[in-house]
């Protein structure tokens, strides 16, 4: 194993592990699984970082269990046994993993809280989403409850429930009512992070364990930046 493997597996920041399932802290800017930049994926680190802990000759299983965002950091589950697999991946599927988000965003809502529904679109070409108010050709419903927890100096901190998974659905559905999420160059803020981050994370997940049966509840401390530090 490489310096560079080293200091990437020691760095993972694991938020729950057991025979069946293992949790990690995704830092903004890791990629869930591999695609054409060719980047090594969180995946292949946990892998790496299971095979040193517990010296394992071979290969390692891991299944991918959902995915995030690159530029968002937080909750990735992925599975060690074929037999929490399915069963997680049927969890996410039914919406029986309750995933919550913590969103900075540039403008305060209209509301403190509220239910959005809209229609989302997604256009492949600019691997972008549009949110709208009706039902357009091929689009897919999509729901998130937001509630305003906390005012910064120059932003506010929404708390996002996710009803439906769509893609890059918070990003759209939050620039939809006029609240693009800080760094967010792709979805109408003005600027972007430093490191190429945006300030949306997964930040709570409660989920039923797949071969346990126990309830679950597990929190992802925020990055170490001013802002999230702001937060707290």
């Amino acid at each position: 194993m490489s310096n560079k493997e080293h200091s990437t597996v020691d760095n993972l920041q694991v938020l729950f592990e057991d025979n069946h399932l293992i949790v990690i802290n995704k830092r903004p800017g890791d990629i869930v699984q591999g695609d054409k930049t060719g980047d090594e994926p969180l995946s292949d680190t946990v892998k790496s970082y299971l095979k040193k802990k517990y010296n394992k000759p071979g290969n390692v299983y891991l299944g991918v269990v959902h995915r995030l965002d690159r530029p968002t950091s937080g909750i990735v589950v992925f599975a060690k046994t074929s037999k929490a697999l399915p069963r997680l991946n049927k969890m996410f599927a039914e919406k029986d993993a309750k995933k919550t988000y913590w969103a900075v965003v540039k403008n305060r809502p209209n509301e403190p809280e509220k239910r959005l529904v809209h229609w989302m679109k997604r256009n492949t070409k600019q691997n972008k989403s549009y949110a709208n108010n009706k039902e357009v050709n091929e689009s897919k419903q999509a729901i998130l409850s937001y509630k305003l927890i906390k005012k910064l100096d120059n932003y506010y901190l929404l708390e996002i429930d996710l009803e439906t998974g769509r893609h890059h659905q918070i990003r759209s559905q939050l620039t939809a009512i006029g609240c693009p999420i800080k760094g967010d160059l792709k979805y109408g803020f003005n600027r972007s992070n430093e490191n190429g981050s945006i300030h949306l994370h997964a930040r709570k997940l409660k989920l039923m364990h797949p071969v346990k049966k126990e309830l679950l509840e597990i929190i992802a401390p925020l990055p170490n930046d001013p802002i999230w530090n702001a937060c707290l």
